[in-house]
């Protein structure tokens, strides 16, 4: 603690970033909360006959919130693979990713990174239909890149190694950077996939569409079951909660820890003050029985001996030399509190 009670600089600014951080886990905790009891309350309907005429009878033909499961089928030509043959789909997504070591001057260290260089996405129209063979009913998906939750397949995975000559490799440790080499990945949704859609599920005419709900849920297109996506969610929530608990824990010890000393310190003073009011009202007393000059020779803590001791560094004469032993450790000036490094005897002539 600074002077006045006040907490040091280092001191502040640790209670302000730990309850900063305290406060951004709560946030995210509460996000994560928030999703989950959605996703607890989302409305499951089954894929079969019974779907359109409950969407019918639905205010403006909308369930805000619904669950659905089914299997992908491509409403027109589907999406093959650049490399593995006879694998079909509707969502492909092609990445080329840069790997390297990169020199960290900090810590004198080679650190693994990782840099998406290109990537692009490719889409077909698809609908998910019931998994039995009759597909009399059918829900088109609607902005399917838009999913919080997408799954993909990995079909093809490729790591081509950077070549190097000699040159190069001196030249790479010169500019702290040495290529590793690029790696090529393919993934897809493919065609008859069992797919878990959550979003919001509307009739549009004769379609049945699922699509981003409109209240700032998530949207999922998931592989999981309900069961698993929704257990997945609970266990995020879980993680964010515990962390914010010991991050709140920490705050508080951090909190009750700079009070303390603030309450320490103002008992301090005030027994300071009560001391010195004391020493005043007794030092009146013997003014008006015994005189000035044997109030100026008398020791400050028992008013009966005379000053004997010279306390350095403050240089105060106040006490007599059995006051000064009686003294707690470790010593302190009676008058301003100071510690005590040397006394030095005083002789009166």
């Amino acid at each position: 603690m600074e002077g006045g009670g006040r907490p040091s600089a280092v001191q502040a600014a640790l209670l302000a970033a730990s309850s900063a951080i305290t406060a951004l886990l709560y946030s995210v905790y509460r996000q994560k909360s928030r999703v989950a009891r959605g996703l607890e309350g989302a409305r499951k309907v089954r894929l079969d006959g019974d779907l359109q005429a409950l969407l019918l009878e639905a205010p403006g033909r909308c369930v805000p919130y619904a669950v659905i499961e089914g299997v992908v089928r491509s409403v027109k030509e589907t999406l093959s693979s650049q490399f593995v043959e006879n694998c079909k789909g509707v969502v492909q997504r092609l990445t080329l990713q840069e790997h390297k070591m990169v020199w960290n001057r900090t810590t004198h260290l080679w650190n693994d990174y990782e840099k998406i260089i290109h990537q692009r996405t490719n889409t077909t129209p698809f609908d998910l239909v019931p998994a039995e063979d009759s597909a009399s009913v059918t829900v088109r998906v609607m902005k399917p890149l838009d999913a919080a939750e997408l799954s993909l397949e990995t079909v093809y995975e490729k790591f081509h190694p950077s070549v190097q000559s000699f040159t190069d490799v001196i030249g790479h440790y010169i500019s702290g950077e040495r290529p590793k080499g690029i790696q090529e990945t393919e993934q897809m949704l493919k065609v008859g996939t069992a797919l878990t859609g959550v979003g919001e599920l509307v009739l549009d005419n004769a379609t049945i569409k699922l699509q981003p709900p409109k209240q700032g849920m998530p949207y999922y297109l998931s592989t999981l079951d309900f069961e698993s996506l929704l257990q997945k969610q609970e266990s995020s929530v879980r993680f964010w909660k515990i962390l914010t608990i010991v991050f709140g824990f920490a705050t508080c010890a951090v909190l009750f820890f700079l009070l303390r000393k603030q309450y320490r310190h103002h008992r301090e003073r005030q027994h300071l003050r009560q001391m010195q009011e004391e020493f005043r009202q007794a030092q009146e007393r013997l003014m008006n029985t015994e005189g000035g000059e044997t109030l100026k020779n008398a020791c400050v803590v028992c008013l009966s001996s005379t000053k004997s001791c010279v306390f350095l560094e403050c240089g105060h004469v106040c006490s007599c030399h059995e006051c000064y032993q009686a003294l707690p450790e470790p010593k302190k000036c009676p008058i301003c509190r100071q510690g005590i490094t040397r006394v030095v005897p005083l002789y009166n002539s």
